[in-house]
């Protein structure tokens, strides 16, 4: 069985019933708290992972990862590493072959945790990298939530202080939903069967046939809001065509200026 769907609209997506973990959460913010939450997660094969840093609104400016949150199916830890930094034995779960940790841009992720404390991570998968293989072209969170299970999951608390003394309850709910939405969104993905190469390679045409086409409509509509009538659009094969010969009169063009210098300076 495949997803019937691999796009969904922010209009759409609006009308769903929301979703949202229901578990048990437990906020780990005291060094003596992380032993206990640690030796839990190591009885589990699959956790889904998701961090929070406190939210940056000037350009350049960054700060570093203040919450790690991990979940299971019943129980969601949130460590604040503001206040406990960043322990070996997290650290050494991030490291762990035999643990399997499930995040989305878990790249990103899993940099800021390496930058409170370095350790080689292993097994850990990133969502976003896999999903084409299944034929959702959506790379957001609750975007590939909805269409793997018809619901949405809310980000209203995501631009909030994760630097807080204290974090409120909608805040302690929305980060244990994103590291438990990227749990089942990867369980489910392994029931489905993953597209075969030519496929995916069809799918990801299309999806650049769609992209251009709807920059062409942008296009389109400024000349016409000028007083142009925009010209016939090109089919991708046209468009390819086009862009090869650009690039071979590109290489013959500096071949012929390698040429002249070669020669000027033979001649001197």
């Amino acid at each position: 069985m495949r997803y019937p769907i691999r796009h969904i609209s922010k209009e759409y997506l609006q009308l769903l019933p929301l979703a949202a973990f229901e578990g048990e959460v437990i906020v780990v913010d005291k060094p003596e708290m992380v032993e206990e939450a640690v030796t839990y997660l190591r009885t589990r094969k699959i956790i889904g992972v998701d961090t929070e840093a406190r939210p940056s609104f000037q350009k350049g400016m960054h700060y570093p990862t203040a919450l790690v949150q991990i979940a299971s199916h019943e129980r969601c830890y949130l460590f604040r590493l503001t206040h406990i930094g960043m322990p070996q034995s997290l650290a050494d779960l991030f490291a762990d072959a035999g643990i399997c940790k499930v995040g989305l841009a878990f790249k990103d992720d899993i940099n800021g945790l390496r930058r409170r404390r370095d350790f080689k991570p292993a097994n850990c998968i990133d969502v976003q990298k896999i999903v084409p293989q299944y034929g959702i072209l959506d790379l957001g969170l609750q975007k590939i939530f909805a269409i793997c299970f018809g619901k949405k999951i809310s980000k209203t608390q995501q631009l909030t202080n994760w630097e807080n003394a204290h974090l409120t309850p909608e805040q302690a709910r929305y980060a244990s939903t994103d590291a438990w939405a990227t749990l089942l969104i990867y369980e489910d993905l392994m029931k489905h069967e993953p597209l075969s190469q030519e496929e995916l390679i069809a799918l990801m045409r299309e999806e650049k046939e769609r992209m251009i086409e709807h920059q062409q409509e942008i296009q389109d509509q400024r000349l016409r809001e000028q007083g142009i009538e925009p010209p016939p659009h090109m089919t991708l094969e046209e468009r390819e065509a086009h862009q090869a010969e650009k690039r071979r009169e590109a290489r013959k063009r500096k071949r012929h200026r390698a040429a002249e210098k070669k020669n000027s300076i033979k001649n001197k």
